[in-house]
Order: structure tokens, then sequence, then C-alpha cells
């Protein structure tokens, strides 16, 4: 059971995969942002070639809980994707997945002249790992 788990930003796309198990997120791709119906369809055969039974879409929030403005495109995003696919998409809150993101790669010991640079895919392994674990059977 593959999830595929979305992190929707301005200029790219960060997409992750989980294991067949559904138990460990890995970073997959990264698409550049053409329109939000091209897109849509690159993370819908993405995730149809890699039999995703799921696709999550991460959302940020403002201080009040509601979707501040990167939130909201991505609610829109997810929404092209449920027209374009009969798989199931689930929004999944995403605050803060970027940093968590560039503090994993301090973590696994990476260089600092090799974290520079677009952290979107593995942002979205973050969202995905914390989606994961969130809904991880007891």
């Amino acid at each position: 059971m593959k999830i595929l788990a979305v992190d929707h930003g301005e200029k790219r796309i960060g997409v992750a995969v989980s294991d067949s198990t559904a138990t460990i997120a890995s970073p997959l791709t990264v698409i550049a942002h053409t329109s939000r119906i091209v897109d849509a369809a690159q993370v819908v055969a993405l995730a149809a070639e890699h039999q995703a039974v799921l696709i999550l879409v991460g959302q940020s929030f403002d201080e009040e809980g509601q979707p501040n403005a990167a939130g909201r495109s991505a609610a829109r995003f997810a929404q092209a994707l449920r027209l374009q696919t009969s798989i199931p998409v689930e929004m999944w809150d995403e605050t803060l997945s970027s940093q968590d993101a560039q503090a994993n790669r301090i973590t696994l010991g990476v260089p600092r002249k090799k974290r520079a640079g677009h952290l979107d895919a593995l942002a979205a392994a973050v969202i995905l790992q914390s989606y994961l674990e969130a809904n991880r059977e007891s």
C-alpha cells in the first residue's frame, strides 16, 4: 500500500513515496511548476506509476489555524488532482516541513556546502513520514 505525498510550492513541487508497507517515506522527485493542470497530471502519472493508493498534499496554516495563502493554493492543487484521478486525495498539515527537512540534512551529517539547494522532495518525505507515523496501526 504505497502513498504518494506532495509538497506544493509556487516554483517547485516536491514528491515523496512510501514503501509498500506504508512505513518509510522516501524523496522521489521534484517537478518544476508549469500550470496547475499540467502539474496535477504529472503527479497523477507518478501516483499511477508507483501504484499509490492515496495522494497526500501538504497544507500550511496561519496562527489561527486557518489555511494561509500557500495552504489555500495547495487545496486548489488537491482539487485539480481529484479532477484527474480516482485515487483518493487528502490534505495533511505540513507546518515546518521545510525546516524539518533542513534539520534532517544536518542530523545526517550532510556537509554545509552540500546542504544548499532545494528541499522540496525531502520536505514531501517529511510530510509523508509524519502522516505514516500518525496513522500507524498499533
